[in-house]
């Protein structure tokens, strides 16, 4: 096993551990909480339909397969695995996003009991034809309630006129139609594949002690063989198909996300692009910037607005989500600001000011078991240290943030809107 220790001038440290079997494995003690928090992830998401597997061929499955996937995993010939949470008396989870796929649990108690659950239940799948056609019908109810989900379909009717072929346009749980076309064989080729120890990684964060966790994970996951994988991705148009979409669904105040595409040259988003973006974010619309005070003045805006930089493999877009009487003024303000922010540069106490804050709120995330854990498998995925971010943002200067202004490109801004039914 090969160990890395971390530390940080503000207290916390964690321990970084290959196995032999090729899992990462993150462990940052916290002796004095009273709760743990554990996630078992793979770097496998929604996006991951086309892939190859040490340079071999190309593979193509339907849309939605991780979902399934993580669907499928909790059952077991013995019955599932919330079960056997239930009577740890652990909260368990699970969720798929576009670029993973993580397992989770949270507990006061019998850790270790629950960690075991955990490493069983995602290393031994087990699927049938008879339960995967059972699944089918329970993910197109999910597929279909998601569809009339306004907070959903703004986003992802953004996201379809932004991208022509990148799969991160496709929901995560894929159509009635693809998921149709999965079966037990599919399942079983996407776990060989995507849920070898190599690609995956554990995250524990709390009352623990490292060296048993590591021990656990030692003993519990057997080696199959370190593999690459490659995503492949039909090549992406840098412009969008429509700068603007409307749908009606039953909401009382109209809906907007918009979004600016960001051509990308890396697959990976560097940490400190992120964190500039972030900062930038927060200087346009912030709680404390100058055009958030007026679109709350006027009426424009309510406490539902948020904004975030999106961004995965071969994919990034900074997005402004909310709710409005008015959603073209909304855009229209904010791309004013993004131009004012241009000629006129960035105003340095603002920046102090944002740059404090976001300091501060790194700082205390470390409060909490969860939002560590989750930060860790964001290391995880992307690979870098978690306390990485809270170097740069004491290095970071205004001239970094100025850069980013580049990412917004009106031309490339696709702004999403539900309206109310007549």
């Amino acid at each position: 096993m090969r160990k890395e220790y971390f530390e940080s001038n503000i207290g916390e440290s964690y321990v970084k551990t290959v196995c032999s079997s090729g899992l990462t494995v993150y462990v940052m003690e916290k002796p004095k909480y009273t709760s743990t928090y554990a996630i078992y992830g793979t770097k496998y998401g929604s996006i991951d339909n086309c892939f190859s597997v040490n340079g071999g061929d190309k593979n193509s499955v339907p849309d939605g397969i991780a979902h399934y996937l993580e669907h499928k995993l909790f059952e077991s010939e013995d019955g599932d695995a919330f079960s056997r949470f239930a009577k740890t008396g652990a909260s368990a989870n699970a969720f798929t996003s576009f670029d993973r796929t993580c397992y989770l649990f949270s507990c006061s108690d019998k850790v270790y009991e629950n960690l075991e659950i955990l490493l069983d239940f995602v290393g031994h799948p087990y699927f049938t034809e008879e339960t995967v056609r059972k699944e089918q019908g329970i993910i197109g109810q999910e597929i279909k309630m998601y569809d009339d989900s306004p907070a959903w379909r703004v986003t992802f009717n953004m996201l379809e006129n932004m991208y022509h072929n990148h799969p991160v346009k496709i929901d995560i749980a894929g159509t009635v139609e693809s998921i149709a076309k999965i079966n037990s064989d599919l399942l079983y080729k996407c776990y060989e594949t995507f849920y070898n120890p190599s690609n995956m990684f554990v995250c524990v964060v709390g009352n623990v002690d490292a060296d048993k966790v590591i021990s656990m994970c030692e003993n519990n996951v057997a080696p199959k063989g370190e593999i690459t994988i490659d995503r492949i991705f039909d090549q992406e148009p840098t412009d969008v198909s429509d700068n603007y979409v409307e749908q009606k669904l039953s909401v009382s105040i109209p809906m907007f996300c918009l979004g600016f595409k960001q051509n990308i040259s890396s697959p990976i988003r560097r940490l400190k692009s992120k964190v500039c973006v972030a900062l930038l974010l927060e200087m346009i619309c912030g709680e404390c910037s100058p055009l958030y005070a007026k679109l709350i003045n006027e009426g424009l805006i309510n406490d539902e607005f948020s904004y975030e930089y999106f961004n995965g493999f071969d994919y990034a877009c900074p997005m402004f989500s909310g709710e409005s009487t008015n959603p073209k003024a909304v855009a229209q303000a904010i791309k004013d600001e993004i131009e004012k922010l241009r000629e006129n540069g960035i105003d340095k106490k603002l920046f102090s000011a944002v740059k404090c804050g976001m300091y501060g709120d790194a700082i205390r995330r470390f409060n909490s078991v969860g939002e560590t854990c989750m930060q860790m498998s964001e290391s995880a995925i992307f690979g870098y240290d978690i306390f990485e971010e809270i170097k740069l943002l004491k290095s970071v200067t205004s001239d970094d943030v100025y850069k980013r202004l580049d990412i917004f490109n009106n031309e490339l801004s696709v702004l999403s809107v539900i309206n109310p039914l007549e």
